[in-house]
């Protein structure tokens, strides 16, 4: 016999949990995502010994979350958020335990394999984000949301800062160099997945899908489904993604080409130390763009409307990509484009993700969630090896300018997400 539905209050308290296991999760599985940021592209461009294909290091990831995205939004419709949760957890372990094996045989495919399950683990951790609106009232969708975003800055943050003391925890039990902050992430996944599995009960993907059953059954009023602000909104996540990671992916190499050209001449054990030292101050003020701010988006989004947040990230992004495209010669300059590129993308995924949600019927929900993670992954994962190429040929200005069209595509297409019915 299935469980009974849930009252208002035992809903409530529900989520609230909810809300709180999954911020625990996202805090620990966004040590793995923060290093592997960091460090992916070094490490393909070490291993491969060409700067071009340092892009595939996020093409990889972004792929991997893409192709486990949408099995893993139906495995979540079958039996749970959970046991998604949970089997995108092992994926990263694995996936962690192959990128270390890679760096010490120093073999370029199997590096992009084990960054790949980071990858697939990374699905897991997108879907957090919807697991939190599965109970939410449509009141506090993008509050409830953007929490569960937010949570992941601590984690996301500390995966930067833990790349020098990883180095010397790496460098002691004897690791590959630049593998060592993956001890830190490999003891922060396995925390995660016994989180999921003891914590996350009653599962709420479950519990809402009983709710929704009972309501159907109680009233002949047939739930609204508006497919084209649906889709818009899935390209709105994806374009806003690919902006985000082609440019995020570029700047640590260029980063390692600025230090380089100032220590010219000099120690080069220096200039290696400048490197890690300025790639992982900006790539944590990177990513506590990304988070630190998303409940005041998610707030924003419930009374301003989600598609007016959208658009606002978009003005955020191009802020970032203008910093990107003149200041790009100044440490500083990279620093504020970093942070706004965060927070754009903060702002426009939180609030495309409540729209995606609100606008799709209960039972198409978790199959369209699926699919805007899998777009968004795709998408980035092409837009990553494109932005390698285009750093080669037109530098980080270049990259800036590419960018910058999908931004204004997605301003110029925002009319569909205002359609009352679809």
């Amino acid at each position: 016999m299935s469980a009974p539905a849930l009252t208002a209050a035992q809903q409530s308290a529900v989520q609230r949990r909810t809300v709180l296991v999954l911020s625990l999760g996202q805090v620990l599985g966004g040590i793995a995502f923060g290093a592997t940021v960091s460090l992916g592209a070094l490490l393909a461009a070490d291993i491969s010994g060409d700067d071009a294909l340092s892009g595939l290091a996020t093409a990889s990831v972004t792929l991997g979350a893409a192709l486990c995205a949408i099995p893993l939004a139906r495995l979540a419709a079958r039996v749970g958020r959970r046991r998604a949760l949970t089997l995108g957890n092992l994926f990263a372990l694995v996936g962690i335990a192959v990128v270390i094996l890679a760096a010490s045989l120093r073999v370029f495919p199997l590096l992009l394999a084990g960054i790949l399950m980071i990858g697939a683990g990374n699905a897991g951790n997108l879907q957090s984000r919807f697991a939190a609106t599965d109970l939410a009232v449509p009141a506090h969708r993008g509050r409830d949301l953007s929490i569960v975003v937010w949570a992941t800055t601590i984690g996301g943050v500390a995966g930067p800062l833990l790349l020098g003391p990883g180095e010397i925890v790496g460098a002691a039990i004897g690791m590959p160099p630049q593998t060592g902050s993956y001890v830190f992430s490999f003891v922060a996944q396995s925390a995660a997945l016994v989180l999921y599995l003891v914590a996350l009960r009653p599962d709420p993907l479950l519990a809402a899908q009983r709710i929704a059953t009972v309501a159907a059954a109680a009233s002949s009023v047939q739930a609204v489904d508006r497919p084209v602000v649906a889709r818009y909104a899935m390209f709105a996540i994806a374009g806003s993604h690919v902006v985000m990671a082609s440019v995020m992916a570029m700047t640590p190499i260029h980063l390692s080409h600025m230090a380089h050209s100032m220590h010219a001449g000099h120690d080069a054990a220096a200039a290696a130390a400048d490197v890690s030292q300025l790639v992982g101050i900006t790539i944590a003020l990177h990513v506590a763009g990304m988070y630190a701010l998303s409940p005041v988006f998610g707030i924003l989004a419930d009374r301003w409307g989600r598609l007016q947040v959208v658009l606002f990230g978009q003005v955020l992004l191009g802020g970032s990509l203008i910093f990107a495209i003149f200041a790009n010669d100044r440490a500083w300059g990279v620093m504020v484009a970093l942070i706004l590129l965060g927070l754009g993308w903060s702002a426009a995924t939180v609030a495309g993700a409540a729209l995606l949600t609100e606008s799709s019927a209960p039972e198409l929900r978790t199959r369209r969630q699926g699919r805007s993670d899998s777009l968004m992954s795709l998408s980035a994962a092409a837009g990553a090896v494109l932005a390698g190429v285009i750093l080669s040929n037109f530098q980080y200005a270049g990259l800036g300018i590419a960018a910058s069209v999908l931004v204004l595509i997605i301003v110029a297409l925002s009319p569909l997400g205002r359609r009352a019915r679809s």
